[in-house]
């Protein structure tokens, strides 16, 4: 739902910091790789009880992910192994991080994490599958001119869960209901791409 503004509101910058890593000579798969590990570094700090110290690699992680693109456009160099590496290492991030709150809390948190990586298997799925069928038929979504892959937004999207993890970092205590109210959000969406891809795939 945010992901259109916040795309429009942070390109400008990302362009910029994008030209001085390709002076410095960052690919942007280099930039995906640092963008996977600062997540995964948080996911770590989470798991080993310092959510709040998560903070700063998540920021950093999420960062990364946008430069890659743009470090990729910047040099002419948008390729099919970019674009499929930046929407795997997204979900790996997204993966991480609720199964990082189970560990760190199991008795507060595993079922509610567990509940959220299944609401997020839900939109992952319907998102690629849908994707990978607008792929084959030639679609292109122009609300989203940037992206390696059809992009199908929905009401919980990127920058919504980032702010659902923010959050959370802050106030781990807080984190088995708004897993589930976030969970819950996360099934509309799945259900509003499956009727997109009904109504939209009939041939």
């Amino acid at each position: 739902m945010l992901d259109r503004m916040a795309l429009k509101l942070s390109k400008p910058a990302l362009d910029r910091m994008a030209d001085y890593a390709i002076c410095g000579r960052i690919t942007a798969d280099q930039m995906s790789l640092a963008g996977l590990a600062l997540g995964l570094f948080a996911a770590l700090l989470i798991a080993l009880g310092f959510p709040q110290i998560a903070i700063l690699p998540l920021l950093a992680g999420r960062l990364a992910d946008g430069l890659d693109g743009a470090i990729a456009r910047g040099c002419n160099e948008q390729t099919h192994r970019g674009a499929f590496i930046d929407i795997t290492f997204d979900f790996f991030f997204y993966a991480a991080v609720p199964l990082a709150f189970a560990v760190a809390n199991p008795a507060q948190n595993a079922l509610a994490g567990a509940l959220l990586l299944a609401a997020f298997i839900t939109t992952g799925s319907s998102f690629l599958a849908y994707a990978s069928i607008a792929a084959r038929r030639g679609e292109l979504n122009i609300a989203y001119p940037t992206k390696g892959i059809y992009y199908l937004g929905g009401l919980t999207e990127g920058s919504e869960t980032i702010l659902l993890f923010l959050v959370c970092c802050i106030w781990p205590s807080w984190f088995p209901l708004l897993a589930y109210v976030f969970s819950a959000l996360c099934l509309v969406t799945a259900a509003t791409r499956v009727k997109a891809g009904w109504d939209g795939f009939v041939s």
